[in-house]
């Protein structure tokens, strides 16, 4: 295992990130330092128990590898599973992203949003890097709505037509993980905004969400999406 910084290498590394002698203000920089590494840490133990709930296993094995209770897990880590998505860190794009799945599952008469839906509306932001990376790879938005309709095809017009209650997004458990988890995709890469790209990333904490057998079986794993998105993202910053 590779050991992390001790002690007094941590101490070290703060002091020079103050950069001055005084006390406060070393203080202050331990207290950032502290709290960064804190939601880090926090959202990379997250991402691998998303991974493991994705692969099937149980909270009780989850809480036994972790040496707490059942309860204690499910009470720290079911949150991304369960509860309403916060989009107070979403850019313009990636929130853009999530309104036009609501117009994607409405187009095909479903009451609901799914990931497929979510995959599909990446194809209405043609510049943002996750339908950049998709591009690259060949995925094409007639190609993914095939592969979409294939397991889950439109549905015939009710009436009245079905409509979703724009209020409250009639988001899937499974859409709602995913939105939840770019937040910790973001974290992990140092990130203070959720934008395309961790949309994209976070489909691969849950391998039984439809997009995301999509994306295996079109060749794009996890792999290939953080090659083509750590190319993008270093081409963006120059």
């Amino acid at each position: 295992m590779t050991p992390g910084p001790d002690l007094q290498q941590l101490i070290d590394i703060i002091k020079a990130d103050a950069g001055t002698d005084d006390e406060l203000e070393q203080l202050a920089t331990a207290a950032t330092t502290i709290s960064e590494l804190t939601g880090t840490s926090d959202a990379a133990l997250g991402f691998f128990v998303d991974r493991a709930r994705g692969a099937g296993k149980s909270w009780v094995e989850i809480s036994a590898v972790l040496g707490v209770s059942k309860q204690a897990a499910h009470k720290r880590f079911a949150d991304s599973w369960t509860t309403k998505p916060a989009f107070n860190r979403y850019t313009q794009r990636a929130m853009a992203v999530v309104k036009a799945a609501a117009d994607v599952a409405g187009a095909d008469n479903h009451d609901y949003i799914g990931t497929e839906h979510l995959l599909l509306a990446f194809f209405t932001q043609p510049e943002s890097l996750a339908t950049k990376a998709l591009l690259q790879h060949g995925l094409t938005e007639e190609g993914v709505r095939a592969a979409v309709h294939e397991v889950n095809p439109a549905e015939e017009p009710t009436d009245p037509p079905k409509t979703l209650d724009a209020a409250r997004p009639p988001f899937t458990r499974r859409t709602a993980h995913v939105l939840q988890g770019a937040v910790g995709e973001a974290l992990t890469l140092g990130h203070n905004y959720v934008g395309t790209e961790h949309l994209l990333l976070a489909f691969y904490r849950d391998q039984g969400g439809l997009a995301t057998k999509i994306l295996l079986a079109q060749g794009f794993d996890e792999s290939a999406a953080w090659t083509a998105l750590r190319a993008l993202l270093e081409e963006a910053t120059k």
